[in-house]
């Protein structure tokens, strides 16, 4: 004798209804305004656009002379008003917007001079004048680079202590085997420096007349001017 199994009615209606609303819901979900596909071209576009567009510092002072020209601090609101290139205007780089830029820069024709914390040198100098005390920076120029990161591992077995690790894999081979170690490098430190972002949204929101300083300088040689809260007048 075969048993049936009966749905209440008012349970089997709700259950219908529940099954249409979540795939309505799933039919309505939006993608967001992310496109890594065009931003990964825009990139290789920015590449390019940039290889001509490396200032030295003294091609950087210069050129901040001519007309039609800014220079432009993308770091944090508190950075910027700490210390920063002098006659540098300023807008965090979390607020480029097409409005925002268009606030500050009258009109894309115009050269737009970028610099970020990658590009000073803040050692103190061992050899310091009495004229002229040092400028102390490293707080407010602090070189953005990614470190390796010790490895995460739920293997227990002991692990190279030394600049590289060891992968172990067994090989067969008749009717013995043998293991076969592979070497793998470290990760290298990456430096991710601001210039790049900046370069990049300044080209992408239409910008393109941008200059970006390549040189490492020291902030005690006098080659650049800085203004700010930290600077001791």
């Amino acid at each position: 004798m075969t048993s049936k199994t009966y749905i209440h009615q008012p349970t089997f209606t709700l259950i219908v209804i529940l099954l249409f609303t979540n795939l309505f819901g799933i039919a309505q979900l939006k993608p967001s305004y992310v496109d890594f596909d065009a931003y990964e071209k825009l990139v290789a576009e920015v590449k390019e656009h940039r290889k001509s567009r490396l200032l030295t510092a003294e091609e950087f002072i210069k050129t901040s002379k001519q007309d039609k020209v800014l220079i432009l601090d993308t770091r944090s609101d508190s950075m910027y008003n700490a210390v920063h290139v002098k006659g540098a205007i300023h807008l965090n780089f979390s607020d480029f917007t097409q409005d925002n830029l268009a606030k500050i820069i009258p009109s894309p024709d115009y050269k737009i001079l970028i610099y970020c914390n990658n590009n000073f040198e803040t050692a103190i100098p061992t050899v310091v004048s009495s004229v002229a005390p040092p400028l102390d920076l490293r707080d407010y120029f602090v070189t953005k680079v990614s470190k390796p990161m010790p490895a995460i591992s739920l293997d227990l077995t002991p692990k190279p202590t030394k600049a590289t690790s060891k992968k172990t894999k067994t090989k067969q081979k008749g009717p013995n085997s043998e293991t076969v170690v592979d070497i793998i490098p470290e990760n290298k430190p990456i430096t991710l420096a601001l210039n790049i972002p900046t370069y990049i949204n300044l080209y992408g929101y239409g910008y393109k007349n941008v200059y970006e300083l390549s040189e490492l300088v020291d902030v005690n040689s006098g080659i650049l001017e800085f203004e700010g809260t930290a600077i001791k007048k």
